[in-house]
């Protein structure tokens, strides 16, 4: 039996450049870790057959889980001959701007790397888990990071400073496509990748406040204005800074003080079923 973690991500920053030839968006982003994570076991089985073992009522275990087609195509392409048991324990909310999806099959590719010793590196398993799922890259490594291209090209960045996160999830489900499908890139947002790059290398945690930013909020809110009531709730509160994570509906906010923090969490946790008060990691 082998074990691995898989760790939620935030997004300190989100740009969308352009539309590629590919359909893709080009984008830059810069993630970290936080201390919320989905735990996994991997079992070999005789009978050649991918089983995931999950016991949550909206998390899907055949082809439509990420884990699954993670544990499928590391299948096809080492050539792998006994089948595989996942066993997931999942406290990474669904469908939040989270990459719960993408964190699982991630660690997926490394628990099967290590179960079937491949002797496979990060790099290579990034390189091939970037085919179902553009935060997996980035998850594979676990690392504070900016992605470019569509998130493959992952470049390491100074960890982040420490701090308390509430996170809050509004009872609603978003649509990643159709984020991206309303987004109009004749449109202005700043978005402050360079300001949060020279915040992480000099460890300023004012300066990452501020520089907290996403191109897909406005999209979001325009569609779910209760996600803009939540996130100015937050920084009402006494939060030093919040966004909404990747396409939402999640809403984090930072805090230095663990009581600063609580007071938070407290203010949000009537008005959401999933909130969380976590330590970045990075």
């Amino acid at each position: 039996m082998i074990y691995e973690t898989a760790p939620a991500k935030i997004n300190f920053t989100l740009d969308t450049l352009f539309k590629r030839d590919d359909g893709y968006h080009e984008i830059e982003m810069i993630m970290t870790t936080i201390d919320l994570n989905d735990r996994l076991s991997f079992q070999k089985r005789k009978d050649k057959k991918i089983v995931v073992d999950i016991e949550h009522n909206y998390v899907p275990n055949d082809h439509k889980n990420l884990a699954y087609r993670a544990a499928k195509l590391m299948v096809e392409t080492y050539n792998i001959k006994e089948g595989i048991t996942i066993t997931i324990d999942k406290d990474i909310p669904v469908s939040a701007g989270l990459a719960g999806g993408s964190a699982d099959a991630a660690a997926t590719m490394r628990g099967m790397n290590r179960l079937f010793r491949l002797g496979k590196s990060l790099d290579d398993l990034s390189a091939l888990g970037i085919q179902i799922g553009t935060d997996i890259p980035f998850c594979i490594y676990n690392k504070t990071a900016v992605c470019t291209g569509r998130g493959e090209k992952v470049t390491f960045l100074d960890k982040p400073p420490s701090a308390w996160v509430v996170l809050a999830k509004p009872d609603l489900g978003i649509s990643s496509p159709d984020v991206f499908k309303a987004l109009n890139l004749n449109e202005q947002h700043v978005v402050y990748n360079d300001l949060c790059k020279q915040a992480l290398k000099t460890n300023d945690y004012q300066l990452l406040c501020k520089s907290l930013s996403n191109r897909l909020e406005p999209i979001s809110i325009s569609m779910h204005p209760e996600i803009k009531k939540l996130k100015d709730n937050m920084l009402q509160c006494g939060a030093d800074g919040a966004l909404m994570s990747g396409s939402g509906p999640t809403v984090y906010a930072l805090a230095q003080k663990e009581r600063q923090a609580k007071n938070i969490f407290n203010a949000v946790n009537g008005c959401c079923n999933e909130v969380y008060l976590v330590r970045l990691l990075g």
